[in-house]
């Protein structure tokens, strides 16, 4: 079951980057600096999530 999740969601983010891969070229400069930008700011949200959780389960 566990092996099958795994590769559910591993198929699910190579279509999903290669479709993103051929919607990119579409999208003007700023666009894509905000998307980048926002990538950044979800990626420190989910760091920051991730180590609170840590410290409480201790």
């Amino acid at each position: 079951m566990r092996n099958s999740f795994i590769t559910g969601v591993t198929t699910g983010a190579i279509i999903g980057t290669a479709i993103g891969m051929m919607a990119m070229p579409q999208v003007d400069r700023s666009t894509k600096r905000r998307m980048r930008k926002s990538g950044k700011v979800m990626k420190n949200m989910a760091e920051d999530m991730y180590d609170n959780m840590v410290k409480w389960m201790r």
